[in-house]
C-alpha cells in the first residue's frame, strides 16, 4: 500500500515541480490541472497512470516518468460521462511516444465503444524524435480513430500550448477546435522552418496563434482569454451535444414561455433595403432567455452559426449577417455553414436557418477560389441533411442563394417568411438592365433613364420584393408576424420531433470537397 501511494504521489508530480513552475509561469495549467478544472470534483477515472516509455536510444533509457506525457481517463462533465486525454507539457515536452499514443488510442477506442464525447487537450512539442518511426506510427493510429469516430460520437479538441507538424492533424480532423489567447499555437511549420525555407520572418503568434486562426485560417472555432475560459466554452458546448450519434439532441429545463413575443422584431428590418441590421439580434431576441453559443465568431462574419435552445429544445442556427458583406455567401462563408449543418445533422440536432441574402459574392477573386465548389458544398449539406429543417426569410433572398440557404427545394420541412421577404432571381437593379436593356439604351438623356428606371423598379418590387408569389406557389408554407417568429419555430420543431427522412442507400456520398 505504500509503496502504491508513493507511486502516485510520484506519477501526479509529471517532470517534476522544477518543470511544474515553468508551466506556471508561462500563463499554463498542468495537464492534471486541466482534467480536474474540466470535470466534474471527484469522477475523474485514470487509466496508465504507471505507463512509462520503451526507449534506451540517445539517454531516454536513463530518464522514465511515470504516465509518459499524457494523462487520459474518463470522468463527468454535469454529470454526463465523457473520455479526455491530457498531454503533460512537463514531461519531455508533452511529445508523442509510443507508449503515449497508445494510451491516447485506448480511451478513444473506449469512447467510441460505451457512446460517449472524446475531449483532447493538447499541449506538446510534436513527435518524439528518438523514437522514430513509432512516434509517428502513434499519431496515424490516432489519426485513424479520429476518423472512426467522426460523426458517431462528439469530438473536441482544446489547444493550451504548442501544436505542430502532423500533431495538428488529429484537432483538424475532430468536430471542434478551443484555443486560448497568447499561449495557444498551431502550425504545419514552424517560424525556424518557415525562414529556411521562404525566408519569411514571422512570429510563433502571427504564424499560428489564436487570433489568426480564428479570424483568417478558420481552424479554431472558440478562443478564450485563457486557458480557464477555454474550459467554461467547452462545458458550455457539449450542453447543447448529444452523447453520440444515436441519442437525440438534449432537452433541458426552460422557464422561458415559448408563447413569448417579441414586438421589436417588427420593426428591426429597415425600410431602405440597403440598411443593414445585425442579425444576432434576431437570434438573442427569439432565443430562451436571449442565450446564443456562436461557432467561429471572428471567421467568415457574413454568415452566423452556433447554437441556442428554443422552448428547451437544442438547435443549430444559421443565418445570414447583413452587417458585413451585406450577407452574401463567399468561399469561407459556404464552407464555415457547410461543415456546421452536417456536424447538426450527424448528431440529430435541428437546424433553423434565417436568411437574408442578396447572393453570392461576385469577382474574380471568388472564382479563382472556387466559389463554385464552395457554394456546392452547402448546397449539399442542407440537401443531405435529414434533421428537422426550419427556414424563416427575414428579407432578401434572391438568385442561387436562394436555393442553397434550407429551400423547400432542398427537403426544408417547414419554410416561413416575414412579410418583409424578397424572393426573386435577382436583385431589381440587376433585374431592370437585363429585362429593359433596349429601352434603357434607347433613354435619350440620364433623366428620362432615371425615371424609367424608378418605373420598372417599382413594377419589379411590386411583384417580386414581397414574400406573397413564393407563397402561391406553396414554396412558403407560411407569412408570419416577426414577433411570433419564437412561437411558430418552437411548434415547429414540436411537430418534427418525430421527422423519419432518409438518403438513398450507398457507401458514402461525394461530397464536392
Amino acid at each position: 500500500m505504500k509503496r502504491l501511494l508513493a507511486e502516485r504521489e510520484h506519477a501526479r508530480l509529471g517532470g517534476g515541480e522544477k518543470r511544474i513552475t515553468a508551466q506556471h509561469k508561462k500563463g499554463k495549467m498542468t495537464a492534471r490541472e486541466r482534467v480536474d478544472l474540466l470535470l466534474d470534483e471527484g469522477s475523474f477515472e485514470e487509466y496508465d497512470m504507471f505507463v512509462t516509455h520503451r526507449t534506451t536510444d540517445f539517454g531516454l533509457g536513463d530518464e522514465h516518468y511515470l504516465s509518459d506525457g499524457v494523462i487520459t481517463g474518463h470522468g463527468t462533465i454535469a454529470g454526463r460521462l465523457v473520455y479526455v486525454f491530457s498531454q503533460d507539457f512537463t514531461v519531455f515536452g508533452g511529445s508523442l511516444s509510443e507508449t503515449n499514443a497508445k494510451k491516447i488510442c485506448k480511451v478513444m477506442d473506449q469512447a467510441m465503444k460505451v457512446g460517449a464525447p472524446l475531449i483532447g487537450i493538447n499541449d506538446s512539442g510534436g513527435a518524439r524524435i528518438q523514437e522514430g518511426v513509432r512516434s509517428l506510427a502513434g499519431y496515424a493510429s490516432i489519426f485513424q480513430r479520429n476518423i472512426m469516430a467522426s460523426g458517431v460520437i462528439p469530438q473536441i479538441s482544446a489547444i493550451f500550448g504548442p501544436c505542430a507538424g502532423g500533431a495538428v492533424y488529429s484537432p483538424a480532423l475532430t468536430d471542434f477546435v478551443v484555443m486560448a489567447e497568447k499561449t495557444s499555437y498551431m502550425f504545419v511549420t514552424g517560424p525556424k522552418v518557415v525562414k529556411t525555407v521562404t525566408g519569411e520572418t514571422i512570429s510563433e503568434e502571427d504564424l499560428g496563434g489564436a487570433s489568426v486562426h480564428a479570424t483568417k485560417s478558420g481552424v479554431t472555432h472558440f478562443v478564450g482569454a485563457d486557458e480557464q475560459e477555454g474550459i467554461l466554452l467547452i462545458k458550455k458546448l457539449l450542453s447543447y451535444l448529444p452523447q453520440n450519434n444515436l441519442e437525440e439532441a438534449p432537452l433541458s429545463f426552460c422557464d422561458d414561455p415559448p408563447d413569448r413575443l417579441v414586438d421589436e422584431l417588427n420593426t428591426i428590418i429597415p425600410e431602405k433595403p440597403s440598411i443593414p441590421y445585425d442579425v444576432k439580434d434576431v437570434i438573442h431576441a427569439i432565443a430562451d432567455n436571449g442565450e446564443f453559443l456562436e461557432v467561429q465568431r471572428q471567421y467568415a462574419r457574413n454568415i452566423v452559426t452556433g447554437f441556442v435552445t428554443f422552448n428547451g429544445i437544442s438547435t443549430g442556427i444559421v443565418a445570414n449577417q447583413p452587417n458585413y458583406l451585406a450577407g452574401c455567401l463567399d468561399n469561407d462563408a459556404s464552407r464555415k455553414a457547410a461543415r456546421f449543418v452536417r456536424f447538426c445533422d450527424a448528431f440529430n440536432i435541428p437546424i433553423v436557418t434565417l436568411v437574408d441574402v442578396p447572393g453570392f459574392l461576385p469577382g474574380s477573386a471568388q472564382e479563382f477560389n472556387g466559389i463554385i465548389t464552395n457554394g456546392a458544398k452547402l448546397l449539399f449539406a442542407y440537401g443531405e441533411a435529414t434533421v428537422p429543417k426550419i427556414t424563416v426569410i427575414l428579407r432578401k433572398a434572391y438568385g442561387g442563394a436562394y436555393c442553397v440557404m434550407s429551400s423547400r427545394h432542398l427537403r426544408g420541412d417547414i419554410n416561413y417568411a416575414w412579410p418583409s421577404a424578397e424572393i426573386a432571381v435577382m436583385g431589381p437593379t440587376g433585374a431592370i438592365e437585363v429585362l429593359y436593356n433596349r429601352d434603357l439604351k434607347a433613354s435619350t438623356s440620364d433623366e428620362q433613364r432615371a425615371a424609367f428606371v424608378a418605373e420598372k423598379e417599382t413594377e419589379y418590387r411590386d411583384k417580386f420584393a414581397n414574400p406573397y408569389e413564393a407563397a402561391r406557389y406553396g414554396y412558403i408554407d407560411d407569412i408570419i408576424e416577426p414577433r411570433n417568429t419564437r412561437f411558430r419555430i418552437i411548434r415547429a420543431l414540436q411537430t418534427l420531433a418525430t421527422k423519419k427522412d432518409s438518403n438513398p442507400l450507398k457507401k458514402h456520398s461525394t461530397l464536392p470537397l
